[in-house]
């Protein structure tokens, strides 16, 4: 298992970090692209919510989420019950982003597989399943 691991750590990481350049050429980052696609899964989510969802400190998500609400991506609403508390929610601008985004990381994706034979393609596509599933929580 340790071999796998090993042999598979550093194509993983390659991967992620040539998925955020991706990101980075529409002048957004991998972590603010996280945190957009989090409030979009979760309109209303507040902050320590979100923090506690990506494990990074309440002090550092407010950064990312203050720096996108000054861009336009994002908007701070009340509470429906808790006047002290506010979630965030995705803007027009915010949407666009992401849409981007995934279009962007779709379209790199897509021409690097096609320089795959397509068994190399078919392997890839297999191991989509189990790669998701190292990435459930333990119960």
């Amino acid at each position: 298992m340790r071999a796998v691991a090993a042999e598979l750590r550093p194509v993983v990481m390659r991967l992620s970090r040539e998925l955020r350049r991706e990101a980075r050429a529409l002048g957004i980052t991998g972590g603010q692209v996280t945190l957009l696609f989090l409030v979009k899964a979760s309109p209303g989510l507040g902050v320590r919510e979100l923090a506690a969802r990506e494990r990074i400190s309440p002090a550092a998500m407010s950064g990312v989420a203050r720096r996108l609400e000054r861009a336009g991506l994002v908007a701070r609403a009340p509470h429906p019950t808790d006047r002290r508390r506010h979630g965030l929610t995705l803007t027009d601008d915010g949407e666009r982003v992401l849409r981007s985004v995934k279009s962007r990381r779709t379209a790199w994706l897509a021409a690097r597989l096609q320089g795959l034979d397509p068994e190399e393609v078919e392997a890839v596509a297999l191991a989509i399943a189990p790669l998701e599933r190292l990435l459930e929580e333990p119960e």
